[in-house]
């Protein structure tokens, strides 16, 4: 719990104000509650880290707890990330500026749409003197790799939220390191403690900005230019082909998914298109976590989601038994690899195991 010093009463305050203001839409309002607090002298960082993320992190939560709607997130987020660059415009107006102490690119994961902590990343290492080349969502590998090929930054930061982009995050690891550029890692999606981004074998990895900041002060060693390391250097696992089984066969896994739920949760049968197309969508996402726990090779990436998924069920008025009906038939399909089945029957054992509903994960406040 946060202390009563005047810096944590300000901070609440501001963010209160700062939630009011993006929940009801307005943007001008928004952007005019920061302003005030930098012209009062509060720090920019504490407003990027303290007070903006902090929104951001609710939204994901009220989403969640569907007491947002899926626009009203949208719209919150796109006020919060108009705060920033106001922010950033307001610094540059003012002139204040220094000599670059290096250069950094930082970018998301191909296919990683939330940009949102990468941002904050990028304006916390632009407070703290570094020339910041900021790629945004979802820069597709080879893509990322030419912009490096021009610039040679001193480094890479590499932005995931959701694990099932750890196979691509692997190659863009991989990628950057064979043209000697050395890769830090943060986010939600390289796991506890950046469990992922070492066995991915990135350079180093942070939790969140602030500590971003402090690697690079630290300077990273430039990887020697080489080949592209295999898959299997870093994970020998997957020799057992389990994983590329799984990927291949997502589509037949998701449509029969779906057919076998009608007997075992026979509520399906009368649900809308609209339902059935969310369900569909609800056992793609399961079926590429249950792809990326065997990847990595660790079942917390499936037992996780399923969890927080459970969570979200709940919150929509969908019983736990539906999701546990969708595993079990998942099971049957795949009976005949032991490393997915274990997998399924941890997941399984976690959804029945789960307690009374609890507060679920807001959106990453990592690098």
């Amino acid at each position: 719990m946060r202390g009563g010093t005047p810096e944590n009463r300000l901070a609440d305050r501001l963010r209160e104000q700062l939630w009011q203001a993006v929940v009801d839409g307005e943007e001008h309002r928004a952007v005019d509650v920061v302003h005030a607090a930098a012209a009062d002298g509060v720090d920019e960082q504490t407003l990027l880290l303290e007070v903006i993320a902090r929104v951001q992190e609710k939204i994901g939560v009220e989403w969640a707890a569907d007491r947002l709607t899926v626009a009203q997130e949208h719209a919150a987020t796109a006020i919060n990330e108009r705060v920033v660059a106001s922010l950033a415009d307001r610094r540059r107006a003012a002139g204040r500026t220094q000599a670059p102490r290096g250069r950094v690119t930082v970018s998301c994961i191909d296919g990683e749409w939330h940009a949102f902590p990468a941002r904050l990343v990028a304006e916390v290492l632009g407070l703290h003197g570094w020339r910041v080349d900021y790629l945004g969502a979802q820069t597709p590998t080879p893509h990322l790799v030419a912009h490096l090929h021009h610039t040679d930054p001193d480094a890479v930061l590499l932005s995931g939220s959701i694990a099932t982009h750890l196979p691509t995050a692997h190659a863009a690891v991989t990628a950057c390191q064979a043209i000697g550029v050395p890769v830090l890692a943060g986010g939600r999606a390289f796991g506890p403690g950046g469990r992922y981004a070492r066995a991915l074998g990135a350079d180093r990895w942070a939790p969140d900005a602030r500590g971003a900041v402090e690697v690079l002060a630290a300077g990273l060693a430039r990887p020697r230019p080489a080949a592209v390391r295999q898959v299997s250097e870093d994970l020998p696992h997957l020799v057992d082909q389990e994983y590329t089984m799984v990927v291949q066969s997502r589509p037949q896994l998701v449509k029969q998914t779906l057919v076998e739920l009608e007997t075992r949760f026979p509520a399906v049968r009368h649900y809308s298109d609209v339902q059935r197309e969310r369900t569909a969508e609800d056992l793609a996402h399961i079926v590429d976590y249950l792809a990326t726990a065997l990847y990595v090779d660790d079942p917390e990436v499936f037992t996780g989601f399923l969890e927080w998924t459970a969570g979200v069920l709940e919150a929509r008025h969908v019983p736990p038994h539906s999701l546990l009906a969708g595993l079990d038939a998942l099971a049957g399909q795949l009976r005949d690899f032991p490393r997915t089945v274990s997998l399924i029957e941890q997941g399984s054992a976690a959804v029945r195991g789960r307690p009374a509903p609890r507060p679920v994960l807001g959106p990453d406040l990592g690098v």
